[in-house]
C-alpha cells in the first residue's frame, strides 16, 4: 500500500470515527427532557417519581426547573420545559390552562380524588367558612389565614373565596408550602386554632387530624384532577418519554406514601427511589414495549 494511499484510508477512518462521535453525541443530546414543577409537596414527590423513571427506565438525562405556578405553564407552553404532571384542574389553575390554551398538549389526569380548600384542626368546631365571619372564629385566628406562594392556584381561589363570603377585613397571608405546613404543625401541637390553604393529597393528613371547611357557595369547586401537560412536538421529539408520560397514572395513597417518608427526612429522590422500587408492577406498565 502506497504513502498516499494508507493516508488517505487513515483520514477516511477518522471522518467516519468522527460521524460517529457526532451521531452519539446527537443521540444523547436527544434524550434530555426538562420537567417543570412547582414547590409543593405533591409536586415534588409526583415530579421526582417521573424523573427516576425517565433515567432509569428510558435512559434520559433528566433537567428538574422548579418555579412558580405561572412560570411554570409558561416554560411549557414556549416550549423552554418538555412537560409537567402538576396541572390541578379544573380549579386550582384554570386562569392558567385559559391563559396559554392552544399552545400545550394535555394528556389528561395522572391523578384523581385530590382537593382544595380551607383546613383547619379537627379539634376546632369552625365548620363551615360562613361561620369565619362571626367574631368568635375571627378573633381566634387574628382573622388571619395562612397561605402558600403568592401566584399559587390556591391562593387565587382563596382570595375569590374571601371576596365571596365577605371576608373583606381578613388577611390571607403569603409564604411558602413548606412554611404553611410548619405553621399548621406548630399550632396543632398547641392545640390552637389555625387556618391554612389546603389540599389532597398532602402528608399533614397523615400526621394531624384536620378537616376542610364547608364551602357552601362552591367557589372552591368539587373533586380535583391533577393533569399532565406536555409542549407541543414531544411525541415527535421523544416519543417514548411523551408514551411514558401519557400512560403516568397513580393514586392519592401512592402520592402520600413518597410526601410522608420525605417529611420525615428521606431526600425526594431517595423517596421516589424507594416507591419505584415497592411498585415495580405499576411502574412496568408505565413504560412497557418502551425501550432506552
Amino acid at each position: 500500500m502506497t504513502f498516499a494511499r494508507l493516508t488517505r484510508k487513515v483520514l477516511m477512518l477518522a471522518a467516519a470515527a468522527a460521524l460517529l462521535v457526532t451521531v452519539g453525541c446527537s443521540k444523547g443530546e436527544e434524550k434530555k427532557i426538562t420537567l417543570a414543577y412547582v414547590a409543593w409537596d405533591s409536586e415534588i414527590a409526583s415530579t421526582h417519581v417521573v424523573k427516576r423513571v425517565l433515567e432509569d427506565r428510558l435512559g434520559y438525562q433528566v433537567e428538574m426547573m422548579q418555579v412558580d405556578a405561572g412560570p411554570m405553564w409558561a416554560g411549557v407552553s414556549d416550549g423552554s420545559a418538555d412537560a409537567m404532571v402538576a396541572a390541578w384542574l379544573p380549579t386550582t389553575h384554570q386562569s392558567y390552562y385559559e391563559s396559554f390554551e392552544g399552545q400545550f398538549v394535555d394528556l389528561g389526569p395522572n391523578m384523581e380524588g385530590t382537593k382544595i380548600g380551607l383546613v383547619v384542626p379537627a379539634y376546632w368546631d369552625a365548620q363551615s367558612i360562613e361561620d369565619l365571619k362571626k367574631p368568635e372564629y375571627a378573633d381566634a385566628v387574628g382573622r388571619q389565614i395562612i397561605g402558600i406562594e403568592p401566584g399559587a392556584g390556591v391562593m387565587m381561589t382563596t382570595e375569590a373565596a374571601m371576596e365571596a363570603y365577605g371576608l373583606a377585613d381578613w388577611t390571607l397571608v403569603e409564604s411558602s408550602s413548606a412554611a404553611m405546613a410548619s405553621e399548621l404543625l406548630k399550632a396543632y401541637q398547641e392545640e390552637r386554632p389555625i387556618i391554612v390553604t389546603g389540599w389532597t393529597p398532602h402528608w399533614k393528613f397523615a400526621k394531624m387530624e384536620l378537616k376542610y371547611l364547608e364551602d357552601p357557595l362552591g367557589v372552591y369547586g368539587g373533586d380535583e384532577r391533577i393533569h399532565t401537560i406536555v409542549r407541543k412536538g414531544l411525541d415527535q421529539d421523544h416519543p417514548d418519554a411523551y408514551q411514558f408520560l401519557d400512560r403516568f397514572y397513580w393514586t392519592p395513597d401512592d402520592m402520600a406514601q413518597v410526601m410522608v417518608d420525605i417529611q420525615e427526612g428521606m431526600e425526594a429522590e431517595e423517596a421516589a427511589r424507594k416507591w419505584i422500587e415497592a411498585n415495580g408492577d405499576k411502574v412496568d406498565a408505565w413504560v412497557e414495549g418502551l425501550t432506552p
